[in-house]
């Protein structure tokens, strides 16, 4: 590990610490549950995403005709090696972090429509897992997000593929949606020998004050740091050869 990969990882570590710190606040200030999952009746956006499963599905199939060349998750953001260091899954961004993918968006412009109009979205792409993908327990960065995934291609029978989350299992459904807080330890799998794809966000976790505006503070913060603006320079860099290949 180099002296700048250590000084990262230093600064990864105090932060999350200090992240994890300010958690309680965000908990009590919640306007929503602090329940690993949460109902989809509590968002009313999610009803859209669901009606319109087939145009996004559509949008998803244009994309999966050059698959080889979606990138593996890690190699748009370094810190997932922790997580997954093979080609068996893959992330075709839209958002990330509030930064708009603007090529990928322009591919998928029904997909992009629908997400915009989402009130606190600030990341979204298309999780694509492998035939026989694990990907190990981890928690998420802090509980100001919330996670949402829409299963667009969901291999059958659907309990071939799941996410358990404290312990508790679930399996995405083909056009339907699921909520849970990623900062309680989460694992995930697919072991058909199909591909499985979500539309994947995060989205700010409704807050009362102060802790909307703790929230607004520390996103800015993480927006700026290191970790996210060398994503988003891998992300155009990516874009711009995968432009040449699908021209």
């Amino acid at each position: 590990m180099s002296i700048k990969e250590k000084k990262d990882q230093l600064m990864k570590d105090l932060g999350g610490s200090a992240l994890w710190t300010l958690e309680k606040l965000i908990a009590k200030t919640s306007e929503v549950p602090t329940t690993p999952f949460f109902q989809p009746d509590l968002f009313d956006w999610a009803q859209r995403l669901e009606d319109n499963h087939a145009v996004i599905r559509e949008e998803l199939d244009g994309i999966l005709e050059h698959l080889d060349q979606i990138p593996n998750f890690q190699q748009i953001s370094s810190d997932q090696k922790a997580l997954t260091q093979d080609d068996k899954w893959k992330t075709y961004f839209l958002y990330g972090f509030g930064f708009k993918a603007e090529q990928n968006c322009a591919r998928c412009p029904e997909t992009t429509r629908l997400i915009e109009d989402i009130p606190g979205m600030k990341t979204a792409f298309f999780s694509i897992l492998a035939p026989g993908k694990h990907i190990p327990e981890h928690r998420g960065l802090y509980k100001g997000f919330i996670r949402y995934h829409l299963g667009v291609k969901i291999p059958q029978p659907n309990t071939q593929c799941g996410i358990m989350v404290d312990g508790i299992t679930r399996h995405w459904e083909e056009g339907g949606s699921m909520f849970f807080d990623d900062t309680y330890k989460h694992e995930a799998w697919n072991n058909s020998d199909e591909i499985r794809v979500v539309l994947f966000m995060d989205i700010l976790r409704p807050l009362k004050f102060p802790g909307n505006v703790l929230n607004d503070t520390l996103l800015s913060l993480i927006k700026r740091s290191s970790f996210i603006q060398n994503a988003k320079e891998n992300q155009e860099a990516w874009e711009k050869k995968y432009e040449k290949v699908t021209a």
